[in-house]
């Protein structure tokens, strides 16, 4: 009984599997690559996050094979993009969702100190979608004089207007689900034009509303360079601790001997402080200003020839130290272990205001393979890997530039790198 209970069970589970065999649940092992088909489908739904339809999946597909094929050029591909796989990827990318949704979440946890990426859509994030989507140069990001505003679709009611002191704009925008990828409905604009901040004072994303709400209220607006650092060049202060270089420029409120012991100074603060305090003085003349304990609705003001105050607070704690007296700033970091985030030495190591400080910080090889690696993460799920020799993250960051830092093009050679094969 119990010889033809097991016979039974063995025939039981092969049919089982021969069943799914015929469904083509389980692989032979003769199936080991994926075909273009299959590489089609991973590429749209890493960049787009939603299903394509079987006319774009065969576009797709025809392009994978041949990028110069009747089929694929026909269907809107472009061989001068390059390889068959990052035609594909453009044409993935032609899906709304790829700006409303992967773009969108891609850029929100950049927009706020506890990096959420459910925050509202805002100033900060709608600016970065549009910089992508119409190939602006991103390394532009931190010195621009751009924003983007919302346009109601024609025959819609009309979006509330840009505000200094509140986001009712955007999250209306949101609420209604407008087409960012649209640019009727997504316009550039300068940021001087729609904020009246002076030309010279824009810096790109750092001074939009969402940007100053996030970063510059309160506190000493060491936190916009801090979180500019951690956002755009990947690195947190500890990561850029440098004790050997001069400490002549940091601020009254940072305590020589903190606890009673110099060391710490000298040994911990000063590693961070003599770097970041001589960049982060090209914020001298911003602050984020608001009444009644209510953030919402405060605005970003600057004043320049005026120092706020916030840099002169808690003097006592080492009188002797720097006085803030303007918004130069100095970069100490291009000397020493920091010189290895790959300064611009075509650019001056020093400067006066916030946009000429963002062009330092944004021409950096630190900042171009932090897009990389944040791309990766986005579209492989992993960090760039060595193989055979080869650095995904050098040869992707250095197309990265050749591409006059072209996000779209980089957001397709990683769906090549991870396409599946």
């Amino acid at each position: 009984m119990g010889h033809i209970m097991r016979v039974n069970k063995e025939m039981q589970s092969r049919n089982v599997i021969s069943i799914l065999l015929s469904l083509g649940l389980i692989l032979s092992s003769s199936v080991v690559q994926a075909g273009p088909r299959e590489q089609a489908k991973r590429i749209h739904d890493r960049l787009a996050g939603a299903p394509a339809s079987n006319a774009v999946l065969d576009v797709m597909e025809a392009c994978i094979i041949d990028e110069t094929s009747t089929a694929c050029t026909n269907g809107g591909g472009d061989s001068n993009l390059g390889s068959g796989p990052v035609v594909a990827a453009h044409i993935a990318m032609q899906n709304p969702s790829f700006y409303n949704a992967t773009i969108k979440n891609f850029a929100t946890p950049w927009t706020n100190e506890e990096q959420d990426i459910f925050a509202p859509l805002n100033d900060y994030s709608a600016t970065i979608i549009g910089m992508v989507r119409d190939n602006t140069p991103f390394n532009t990001i931190l010195s621009a004089d751009r924003i983007y505003i919302g346009v109601a679709p024609q025959g819609t009611a009309a979006l509330p207007a840009y505000s200094n002191s509140n986001n009712n704009h955007y999250g209306e925008m949101e609420r209604r689900n407008i087409d960012m990828s649209n640019t009727d409905n997504l316009v550039a604009m300068s940021q001087s034009v729609v904020t009246g901040l002076p030309t010279d004072a824009t810096a790109g994303v750092m001074t939009t509303r969402a940007a100053a709400r996030a970063f510059f209220i309160d506190g000493t607006n060491r936190a916009m360079f801090r979180f500019t650092m951690m956002n755009q060049l990947c690195l947190d202060m500890e990561q850029v601790k440098d004790n050997t270089r001069p400490h002549d420029r940091i601020r009254q409120d940072v305590s020589r001997s903190p606890g009673g012991d110099s060391r710490l100074f000298f040994n911990d603060c000063v590693a961070c402080h003599a770097g970041m305090d001589p960049l982060a003085q090209a914020f001298a003349y911003y602050e984020f200003q608001y009444t009644n304990d209510d953030p919402d609705s405060g605005s970003l003001v600057y004043t320049p020839g005026n120092v706020q105050p916030k840099y002169l607070i808690n003097a006592g704690n080492f009188k002797y130290g720097y006085v803030t007296t303007d918004d130069r700033w100095d970069n100490y970091w291009r000397v020493g272990a920091n010189s290895i985030l790959g300064w611009d030495i075509s650019l001056p190591a020093s400067g006066n205001g916030a946009k000429t400080m963002g062009r330092e910080l944004a021409n950096t090889e630190a900042f171009a393979t932090c897009q990389v690696k944040k791309v990766f993460k986005t579209v492989c799920f992993r960090d760039p890997t060595v193989a055979g020799g080869t650095s995904e993250l050098s040869t992707i960051t250095a197309s990265f530039k050749s591409s006059a830092y072209n996000m779209k093009m980089l957001f397709a050679e990683t769906a090549e790198a991870c396409m599946g094969n």
